[in-house]
């Protein structure tokens, strides 16, 4: 399926592209609000500021994807691959990542407020400047993630867990206790 065919049927009101190839697809600034795009391969696309909120892209690839300042709020990203994807600015408020891969991703100021990253690999990836304030980040590995000036109050790792994040030249452990 190619971009403008996408579009067409989106905007005759069809939701459900499953397992869709997209691979470089150019989709900035679009509005694909609650859109189903399930295991859809979208490495390498542009969704620089579209608008995916509320969207299904569980277990999607999105390797390399280009998703600066995009809308995802609250949407379905679990098991996404988010590989060396860049996330500048984007809004992904109460998003579910949970199980996701963002190794090596750009997420510098970006609104993860309120987001489920149980379980997600963040190793190497950018949080530098990202707003993390009340997210879940049980089981999460950022042991390697850079988060120089990073909002972390409220967030949330199951009790008893160390995890330790990469604070500029500074490492800060939280027991969890």
């Amino acid at each position: 399926m190619n971009t403008q065919e996408l579009l067409s049927r989106y905007n005759d009101q069809e939701l459900d592209f499953t397992e869709v190839n997209l691979h470089t697809a150019n989709l900035k600034a679009t509005n694909l609000t609650r859109i189903n795009l399930t295991r859809a391969d979208l490495s390498s696309a542009d969704l620089s500021n579209a608008d995916l909120s509320g969207a299904c892209l569980q277990q999607a690839n999105l390797t390399n994807a280009e998703l600066n300042h995009a809308n995802l709020v609250g949407a379905n990203l679990i098991e996404v691959n988010l590989i060396g994807a860049d996330l500048v600015g984007a809004d992904l408020r109460s998003v579910d990542l949970s199980g996701a891969d963002l190794r090596c991703a750009n997420l510098h100021k970006a609104n993860l407020s309120g987001a489920n990253l149980t379980d997600v690999d963040l190793s190497g990836a950018d949080l530098s400047g990202a707003n993390l304030t009340d997210t879940k980040l049980a089981g999460t590995d950022i042991s390697v993630a850079d988060t120089t000036g990073a909002k972390l109050k409220k967030a949330c790792l199951h009790q008893g867990e160390r995890k330790q994040i990469a604070t500029s030249h500074h490492w800060i452990t939280w027991s969890g206790k």
